[in-house]
């Protein structure tokens, strides 16, 4: 009887413990990091180098479109195309930061100037400015300062082409901390980038608009990211239709090559049909597995996601 008592006892007093429980309001689930969604930055508050007005288009600047869940996250400086002379904004800009949202990315979609009014090097100068403003800001946006990429389209291709294979490691005794960080992004995306002005490769006059003067063979060499590839240039991942109409598919294997030819890590997805300008290819369905090659490739090196084994 009395060992009935105890154990009877014991029961009552775990029933209410747990109805009590039930009846306490449950603990608040851990909230997703607050993150800015549409806030704009200009890359250089008291003026762009070489800005010739003080109008929008003299102005550089970064959209940020946050991820949620846990951070860090990873960084994605978003370039969208448009030959140099305006921005497909929404086509390969807004749009390309969702995608990036939904796979755990941080996204920040570049304004760079634009021809006539600016010419080489300025849009590069942004690009390269682009990244070490993320870098330096990779705390306020729960960014991981060593998992900042670029994305690029076209021209915006080709933009991250030339930061790639043209980086330094920031000035550290620059008064600027934005400039005392490193431009090298960690791992480039060119979707129907120019990688290469070869005359094997890219058409008469590609880059005319984009520079001053003649396009000399010394400036070749310096706008030909296949060319400036060494061992050190971060990992490339290369996208493009082998039927493209204004970016010949050439430039892209003679960036490949030089890769390989260094040992730099690259991988390249060409498709034989579909024209330039196919952004994600969501309206093009023999196209659509790109995003799922890019996404994989993402994962592999634990940019997004959980690093897959090799």
């Amino acid at each position: 009887m009395k060992t009935g008592w105890k154990l009877s006892a014991l029961f009552v007093l775990a029933t209410a413990a747990g109805l009590a429980a039930a009846q306490a309001p449950a603990a608040a689930p851990q909230s997703d990091v607050a993150l800015p969604h549409g806030d704009v930055q200009l890359l250089w508050p008291a003026g762009a180098p070489g800005a010739v007005g003080a109008t929008d288009e003299d102005k550089p600047r970064l959209e940020i479109f946050g991820a949620s869940g846990t951070a860090p996250h990873s960084a994605v400086i978003v370039c969208p195309g448009g030959g140099y002379t305006h921005l497909a904004y929404e086509k390969e800009g807004t749009r390309i930061a969702e995608w990036l949202n939904l796979h755990g990315a941080t996204a920040f979609v570049l304004t760079y100037r634009l021809a006539p009014r600016y010419l080489y090097p300025a849009p590069i100068d942004d690009g390269k400015r682009a990244v070490r403003w993320v870098r330096a800001h990779a705390a306020e946006y729960h960014v991981d300062p060593n998992r900042i990429g670029m994305w690029g389209f076209s021209a915006g291709g080709h933009l991250v082409g030339m930061v790639g294979t043209h980086f330094d490691a920031g000035n550290a005794q620059a008064t600027d901390p934005v400039e005392q960080k490193s431009d090298k992004p960690d791992f480039v995306i060119s979707s129907y980038g120019l990688m290469s002005l070869d005359a094997l490769a890219a058409r008469p006059g590609q880059l005319q608009q984009f520079v001053k003067g003649p396009i000399t063979p010394e400036l070749v060499k310096e706008l030909s990211p296949d060319k400036n590839v060494s061992n050190d240039t971060p990992p490339f991942f290369l996208y493009d239709t082998e039927n493209d109409e204004k970016v010949p598919v050439e430039t892209d294997l003679l960036f490949y090559a030089a890769m390989k030819r260094v040992g730099a890590p690259v991988e390249m997805h060409l498709f034989e049909q579909g024209p330039h300008g196919t952004a994600l290819a969501q309206g093009y369905p023999a196209l659509s597995a790109w995003t799922t090659q890019l996404e994989n490739w993402l994962k592999l090196h634990g940019w997004i996601g959980a690093a897959v084994s090799r």
